[in-house]
């Protein structure tokens, strides 16, 4: 097990990262907050959701595997019912990390797709946000972070 700062860092190192969940309504839907700022910090972002072609006025996948190219990261923002589907779909692709998106409320963390996704090398980060660490955080979320809010784990 390693520091979650640790993973963290790890995990916003890369660039093509895929976040699921990503809304055509996204009065603040977390998913979309991730997207967004992803792409606003120069990442290559892809935005998926199985019911639409479009999110946030650019392309969207139905799945990870409609990604052209390598993944390279996975953010779950969707319900947990979804995200051992997800994991398992991260797996077979051989994407090496994910990371279950939790704010304040019950986020995307499934137990079952965390320890899917560890039994099979795949490095989870279960709990908090991408934004709350740099070099996509901001004010606000680094306050989150502080506070616990997102119950991110010390230890991946």
């Amino acid at each position: 097990m390693i520091p979650a700062k640790q993973a963290a860092h790890e995990f916003l190192s890369h660039e093509r990262i895929a976040v699921t969940g990503v809304s055509r309504s996204p009065e603040d839907h977390g998913a979309n907050v991730v997207y967004k700022r992803l792409k606003d910090r120069g990442y290559t972002a892809f935005a998926i959701n199985p019911s639409a072609d479009e999110v946030e006025g650019d392309r969207a996948y139905h799945d990870l595997r409609s990604v052209p190219g390598a993944i390279e990261g996975v953010v779950i923002a969707t319900s947990p019912a979804h995200a051992e589907d997800t994991m398992r779909e991260v797996v077979d692709l051989g994407i090496p990390r994910v990371w279950m998106h939790r704010g304040p409320g019950g986020g995307s963390v499934s137990d079952s797709a965390t320890r899917y996704g560890r039994e099979h090398g795949v490095t989870v980060i279960d709990g908090g946000c991408p934004c709350m660490f740099d070099p996509t955080a901001d004010t606000g979320h680094k306050v989150m972070h502080f506070f616990g809010v997102g119950h991110m784990p010390k230890r991946i």
